[in-house]
């Protein structure tokens, strides 16, 4: 392969980064695509005729998860994969998931230019709900396509609203059986995801290009909290059983957790915060928390999400506020293919480009894909390590120097043999 010498288009990624961020139902320069949403069904439709264009044959599963790929010489082997997602959090920026995206796209195009002829098939994939804006849960498609989410499980997601997934997919054009979203053992031969840092680490260094060696292990929960309502004005303060009082306590306690569970690496977040009845002049008669709790190891995480349950119980026993506890999922970590790091690392010293080892604190579909075939990430610097708001940024000279990467080593992967028995 020294033959090959790789150009970026960044006047095509751009225009396509822009014409996915275009594809909002906020405001720009927020982009926010809930799943399902017209929004959402626009930046679809917008990937689907970019990926034809390029001569890419494109189908799509039953939950939504999109699958472009452009045909090798052995089509029979396990295909190589990259991508990510394109839906985005209320209010947040154009480049988480984008990247990885428009990304997979360009570098199979920019491999088309040079003709480059794959021995093993490239697919694009763009993994549906990467965010877990809809259902409270994130990962959805990639939890689906690797079984960590059943037919069954899918079928029992409802939103905020208390609309089935069944419905919404549906309504959405996606009929296939849920049965089929299962890859099949074997499907892929290797996965790389292509992605902002969505930390400061790599700006900060000067380095260009992050090789992730594992990916953080991520859990949530969702309590629910029902204490006594009543007129604001009525009810005097020795016997009230406001529920919301009793979670901004175990919000406190979330926080005070992950300060004191002994990792420097364990992360807590209550993200989600909802009262009943919600007017001025009523007590909370009842609260609903969601809380993230993540660290690069399941022990410490773990640990964190005893304390928080402890927490809860002594803070509802001492405000006699009766409570429900439900752990949405508590995923273990993934540890990068080393074979697959190694062909990304070759791919940095050929292009000349510095690199280091780090690990993934946000949580990605790799963490899914890694269950059932190797893979790795390759992540770029973003100004300032902003992400999930408007202001995220990624310069076009670090996304091409990333997408050189990613399609030289899709292109080394797409050249492996069988492996031998």
């Amino acid at each position: 392969m020294a033959f090959m010498e790789l150009s970026i288009d960044t006047v095509a990624v751009t225009a396509d980064l822009d014409g996915i961020a275009a594809c909002t139902s906020s405001p720009i320069p927020g982009v926010t695509r809930i799943l399902y949403s017209a929004a959402d069904m626009e930046a679809r439709a917008y990937m689907r005729a970019r990926c034809a264009a390029a001569g890419l044959a494109v189908r799509e599963d039953g939950i939504g998860n999109l699958f472009a790929r452009w045909l090798g010489s052995a089509p029979d082997l396990p295909a190589v994969a990259s991508g990510s997602h394109i839906d985005a959090i209320p209010n947040a920026g154009r480049y988480d998931g984008t990247v990885g995206v428009v990304g997979a796209l360009e570098a199979i195009r920019a491999l088309q230019r040079v003709g480059f002829t794959p021995r093993r098939s490239i697919e694009v994939v763009i993994f549906t709900a990467e965010e877990p804006t809809r259902f409270g849960i994130g990962c959805l498609g990639s939890r689906a396509l690797c079984g960590a989410f059943t037919p069954e499980q899918l079928r029992a997601q409802r939103d905020g609203a208390g609309r089935a997934l069944e419905d919404l997919r549906a309504e959405a054009g996606f009929a296939a059986p849920l049965e089929d979203v299962l890859l099949p053992t074997g499907f892929y031969h290797a996965f790389v995801e292509l992605h902002i840092e969505q930390g400061p680490l790599l700006e900060t260094e000067g380095v260009p290009i992050g090789v992730v060696r594992a990916i953080a292990a991520p859990a949530s929960l969702r309590v629910s909290l029902r204490g006594i309502g009543g007129h604001a004005g009525t009810v005097l303060m020795p016997g009230r059983r406001d529920a919301l009082l009793a979670a901004a306590e175990v919000a406190l306690a979330v926080e005070r957790v992950a300060l004191g569970v002994g990792s420097p690496d364990t992360v807590a977040t209550t993200g989600v915060l909802h009262i009943e009845p919600g007017t001025l002049n009523s007590i909370p008669s009842a609260a609903t928390l969601e809380i993230d709790v993540r660290d690069i190891a399941d022990e410490p995480r773990d640990a964190a999400l005893r304390a928080i349950c402890t927490a809860v119980a002594e803070i509802c026993d001492r405000r006699l506020i009766t409570y429900t506890i439900h752990q949405l999922n508590a995923d273990p970590p993934a540890t990068s293919d080393l074979g697959v790091v190694e062909v990304i690392v070759h791919a940095c010293e050929h292009l000349g480009m510095h690199y280091q080892m780090m690990v993934s604190r946000a949580y990605h579909g790799s963490l899914f894909m890694a269950r059932i075939c190797p893979t790795a990430m390759i992540f770029i610097p973003c100004r300032g390590g902003v992400s999930h708001r408007p202001d995220e940024y990624a310069a076009p000279d670090d996304i091409a120097g990333g997408i050189a990467v990613l399609a030289r080593s899709l292109a080394m992967l797409s050249l492996e043999s069988v492996p031998q028995a």
